[in-house]
């Protein structure tokens, strides 16, 4: 019966872990999903390794292992199936896509929310074949970190994964 009391102290650290980092993932903002550079790739695993004692404590087990590696998919199961039944948790969870230009006009209050700087703008819209802003119809910045865009009346659509973080700072040198 202890035993089954320590698993269950396992699953339920598991379950504040994992909502502590879809939170604080979220704060961080949706830019950086799609920018993994080395440094983020780094920090991830550092964090996973700081919060592990956390979920598992000073069980080391096999069965300590599987439970709490068990309980981090079930809780995703579960969000994922929160978020399919209700459409508003998705807004919550993932946020909202952010109109960045509108008929070769730039919109700065959602630049400014996803942190893209004019330079990484243009960047982006280069990368999808359009050489000026003026010329982008729609550029969105959908809520995986990815940027779509559509030009020429909109009828040429492109999404191009965003480049990590460090060839941005490169550019910028």
């Amino acid at each position: 019966m202890e035993a089954i009391g320590g698993y269950m102290k396992i699953a339920g650290s598991c379950a504040v872990i994992y909502l502590f980092i879809i939170i604080s993932i979220r704060l961080f903002g949706k830019k950086e999903l799609a920018q993994l550079s080395v440094f983020d790739l780094v920090f991830i695993l550092l964090i996973s390794n700081a919060v592990q004692n956390a979920m598992v404590g000073s069980d080391s087990s096999l069965t300590g292992g599987i439970v709490a590696a068990a309980s981090l998919f079930l809780l995703n199961y579960i969000i994922k199936y929160l978020m399919y039944k209700f459409p508003k948790l998705v807004g919550i969870v993932q946020g909202h896509a952010l109109l960045l230009i509108y008929k070769g006009t730039l919109n700065q209050v959602n630049m400014n929310k996803a942190k893209i700087t004019l330079e990484e703008m243009k960047e982006a819209i280069r990368e999808h074949g359009v050489s000026e802003i003026a010329d982008v119809d729609l550029a969105i910045l959908e809520v995986d970190g990815n940027i779509s865009i559509l030009s020429k009346e909109f009828t040429h659509k492109t999404i191009k994964k965003r480049k990590g973080r460090n060839r941005i700072m490169k550019n910028q040198s």
